[in-house]
Formats: C-alpha cells, sequence, structure tokens
C-alpha cells in the first residue's frame, strides 16, 4: 500500500470521537504546525497545518487541507489539466508527529494568540469542513493549496486580512526558486512555468513563508505569535555534490553534442526541442493551471524548430534560412526577456547551443549562396 495512503488510513482510523457540537474550554490553545521539506514532489516545499489542544476535553487534533488519493481515476490526467480534488483531514497529533518523524523530516510549532471565542470558532469551522462536502476543494499551486487555506481559514477568524505577504517585491518564481535542490527537477519546473509565476508574490503560499509572516505580523501593535518552538528536530544527511545532478552535466553534454557537430545529431536535437516547445504550447491550453499559461520559454523551445529539422533534412536552404532568421529573432527577444530572470542561469546552455548551431547554419548557407 502506498505509504500516504497508509498514513490517511491511520489518520481516519485513529479520528477523534468528538461532535461538532462541543464547546471547548478557556485552556483550548491553537497553533500552526510547519513541516519540512521531503524528497517527494508533493513535499519538497514543506507542509501547513493546523493543532487545537484542549486538555479538559482530552482534544490533541491536527488538521490537514494537504490529503489527495492516489487511487482517483486518471490521477496524473486529473493533476496536469488542474481539476485534482484535494480534501482536509483531521486526526490526532502523536499519528502526526510520528509520521513526519518516521520520513526524517522536522516539525515547528507557533500557537497564536487568540480568544477562547475564535479558538472555538475556528473548532466548529474545521469540523464543519471536514464531516461536510466542504472537505473537498480544488488545489491550485499558488492559489489554494495547504498553506493558502490555513491563512484564509485564519484571517476568517481574525475578521481581516491581518496575515498577508510581505513579499510583493519579489515574484513567486524567486521565492520557489531555492527550494529546488535537485537541478534536472528545477530545470523541468522552471521551464514549464509561464508567466504567472513573474508576477509579485501578493499571495502567502508556502510553508515556511507564512511561519516567518506569523512571527512578524501584529494585531493592535500586539504579535499574533504567542509562542514558537521546534517540537520535532531531525538531523539530516549531508548530500554530497552529485555532478551527474548539475549544471556541469548539462553543460557536458551540450557541448558534446555542439562539438560532435553532425548533421544527425541537430535533426534530433531539433526535434526533440521543437517537441518540448510545442508540449508547453498545448499543455497551457489544455490545462487550468493558471501557472503554465503564457510560456514564454516556447521562444527557446521553439515548435518551429521542427519545421527547421524538416528542412535541414531535405537539404531546401532558402526555406532553412527563412525559418533560421525567424527562430533566431525569436531567441534574442527571448534573451532580451529572460535577462531579468532568475533562471536564466540554469538555461544559459540551451540559449548559447541554439545561437550557435543555428547562426552557424545560416551563415554557412549564406556563404554558400554569395559563393554561387
Amino acid at each position: 500500500m502506498n505509504k500516504f495512503l497508509l498514513f490517511l488510513l491511520v489518520y481516519f482510523i485513529s479520528l477523534p470521537s468528538f461532535s461538532q457540537s462541543i464547546s471547548l474550554s478557556e485552556k483550548a490553545k491553537v497553533s500552526i504546525l510547519t513541516c519540512g521539506l521531503g524528497p517527494e514532489s508533493y513535499a519538497m516545499y514543506g507542509h501547513t497545518g493546523i493543532r487545537i489542544q484542549d486538555s479538559i476535553h482530552a482534544i490533541d487534533v491536527v488538521y490537514n487541507y494537504g490529503a489527495f488519493d492516489f487511487s482517483t481515476p486518471n490521477f496524473i490526467g486529473r493533476f496536469i489539466k488542474g481539476d485534482l480534488q484535494y480534501f482536509v483531514t483531521n486526526g490526532n497529533f502523536i499519528d502526526f508527529y510520528y509520521n513526519y518523524k518516521a520520513e526524517n523530516r522536522e516539525i515547528i510549532e507557533q500557537e497564536l494568540d487568540l480568544s477562547p471565542t475564535q479558538i472555538n470558532t475556528l473548532f466548529q469551522q474545521l469540523n464543519h469542513s471536514v464531516y461536510s462536502d466542504k472537505r473537498f476543494y480544488t488545489y491550485k499551486f499558488i492559489d489554494r493549496n495547504c498553506t493558502t487555506m490555513v491563512v484564509d481559514k485564519i484571517n476568517g477568524i481574525l475578521g481581516k486580512e491581518y496575515i498577508k505577504s510581505d513579499s510583493s517585491k519579489m515574484s513567486y518564481r524567486e521565492i520557489l526558486y531555492p527550494y529546488m535542490s535537485d537541478f534536472y527537477m528545477k530545470l523541468g519546473i522552471q521551464l514549464i512555468f509561464g508567466a504567472k509565476v513573474d508576477e509579485p508574490a501578493t499571495r502567502l503560499f508556502l510553508p515556511f513563508e507564512f511561519k516567518d509572516t506569523i512571527s512578524v505580523t501584529k494585531i493592535n501593535g500586539n504579535t499574533i505569535e504567542k509562542s514558537d518552538s521546534k517540537i520535532l528536530q531531525v538531523t539530516k544527511p549531508e548530500t554530497p555534490f552529485n555532478w551527474l545532478n548539475s549544471i556541469y552535466s548539462l553543460i557536458t553534454a551540450l557541448l558534446i553534442l555542439a562539438l560532435l557537430n553532425k548533421k544527425w545529431l541537430k535533426i534530433s536535437y531539433f526535434i526533440f526541442a521543437g517537441l518540448l516547445g510545442l508540449f508547453f504550447s498545448l499543455v497551457g491550453l489544455y490545462s487550468l493551471h493558471e501557472e503554465i499559461l503564457w510560456n514564454y520559454n516556447i521562444l527557446l523551445f521553439n515548435p518551429l524548430l521542427l519545421v527547421f529539422a524538416w528542412y535541414i533534412k531535405k537539404g531546401i536552404k532558402d526555406k532553412i534560412l527563412l525559418f533560421g532568421k525567424i527562430i533566431l529573432a525569436m531567441l534574442l527577444v527571448y534573451l532580451a526577456y529572460m535577462t531579468t530572470k532568475i533562471h536564466l542561469g540554469i538555461v544559459w546552455p540551451f540559449i548559447v547551443l541554439h545561437f550557435y548551431w543555428i547562426g552557424k547554419i545560416v551563415l554557412q548557407i549564406k556563404k554558400s549562396n554569395l559563393a554561387h
């Protein structure tokens, strides 16, 4: 059984036996749990949960907005399209704690300075969400995830958007960029992201950004954070440098392609690059994820490279020259636009190769035409 599904099964088996009608005591506490990063794609940015404790009623429960079901029919297709349903669960804190301990992921707890009435209202709302149709929501990478759902829930209790992003001078892409330690995963994600992630980060959407914001948020001059402690400390093993999973392996591979300078290699590469650009174009039209719309990376991985490759194979010089010039012009536009983008630091090897190969092909044909 999948580990995540097993975790959910344990959650549901161990659901607290309280009803929505229970009123919490004056000793009830609410805190935000921020969980460390994991190697899986769904855990690479961390996780946010809400913990409610009441020693009088023997309640210690965690509400989690990040649950999903791998057995959902057409899971991958629905995730790509952007209509995959996530849902909120609740479960005993001890189960939550030991799950993250088993995954070697830290847990940081921030108790919130809320009144007993606010805590009780939050408790009732969360239980209603868990035990009604409101438990389901359509996942959106930036606008609706395990963190934004908690942000909105707490702000709703406060009656005003007190907890909000203070990173509007940075783009979503700039905030996300440091999280991706796996080079080729980072490269793939940066290439599939479109223009939306370059917008100012006006939405709190990542667990650790939410955590930092709670620490500085004040209401009527008083901080909302009552306490801050690391309740689960872990030791992360040092990851040795992996040359194969770095920009150096990419540079080496592209340099070898350029030095070999074989016609069939060029054609094969242009077909691959063109197909990748075609995928970026079509997935943006198909998917409901706004993060992959208007993907300007198709100016680099240009679908016109498919046509360019075809004419190279057929040796039709005037068409090669025409499409070569068009692709180079679009590549120049891309380079100018990318000068302000953080991911220029990992895509530049492709830019260099494209300029070198396509520019060389165009110049050779020009010289050949002049000789005749």
